[in-house]
């Protein structure tokens, strides 16, 4: 069974270090070890902050475009996975 994406990354933000995703497979909370994956780039993090809008937020529904800080850097197009 493949898994299946939670989201997918549209931008990355080199300085800030943070990437806007767009959630298409579920939703995504503080606190989840998500993985991303591009080609033969991949790392796991725990997810420390979402924000839409620039406010803080708690948790993020499918369908919608969040940023999340991220520890490296990784390119556009990037797949977003919930980690196990």
């Amino acid at each position: 069974m493949e898994e299946k994406p939670l989201g997918k990354v549209t931008h990355y933000y080199d300085k800030a270090m943070v990437v806007i995703v767009k959630l298409v497979g579920g939703g995504l909370k503080v606190g989840d070890a998500v993985k991303f994956v591009k080609g033969e780039n991949e790392f796991t993090q725990n997810i420390e902050s979402i924000q839409i809008e620039h406010e803080a937020l708690k948790s993020a529904k499918k369908g919608q475009e969040v940023a999340v800080k991220i520890n490296q850097p990784i390119k556009e197009g990037a797949l977003v996975y919930k980690a196990e």
